[in-house]
């Protein structure tokens, strides 16, 4: 089962791959996109799967060989070691610490994408 939310980032993050020539920016949304799915497969209403960490650690790996843009690329460690530490940062935080350097580096309609994913991990509000 998927978070409900994905598919709509996947349309905008595919919509920008195809849009991206080669080089940094195609490299910052394509390690972008993993993220956001990464943090969205963390998310409520979604149970986190057993191998989460192990996925993460992978993730981190992938990471380090794309040549994303600086900013977005320091972004997109620290939330990769946020996800990972579970530190009670959930991924609605983390994905909202994504909006600021995605909007610098590669537009404001990722940056879009990335706050509307923020929002629908977000856990319902009890009542």
């Amino acid at each position: 089962m998927s978070h409900p939310a994905l598919p709509a980032a996947d349309a905008a993050f595919a919509t920008a791959l195809a849009e991206s020539p080669r080089g940094p920016d195609r490299d910052g949304v394509f390690a972008l996109w993993l993220v956001v799915r990464a943090a969205l497969g963390s998310a409520p209403p979604i149970a986190t799967p057993p191998r989460q960490a192990e996925r993460l650690r992978a993730l981190a790996t992938r990471l380090k060989s794309l040549n994303a843009p600086a900013p977005l690329r320091r972004a997109l460690n620290a939330a990769t070691s946020d996800l990972l530490a579970a530190k009670g940062t959930g991924p609605a935080v983390v994905l909202s610490h994504l909006v600021a350097p995605t909007s610098e580096c590669l537009g404001k309609r990722l940056a879009d994408a990335v706050s509307a994913a923020a929002r629908a991990a977000r856990p319902a509000a009890r009542t």
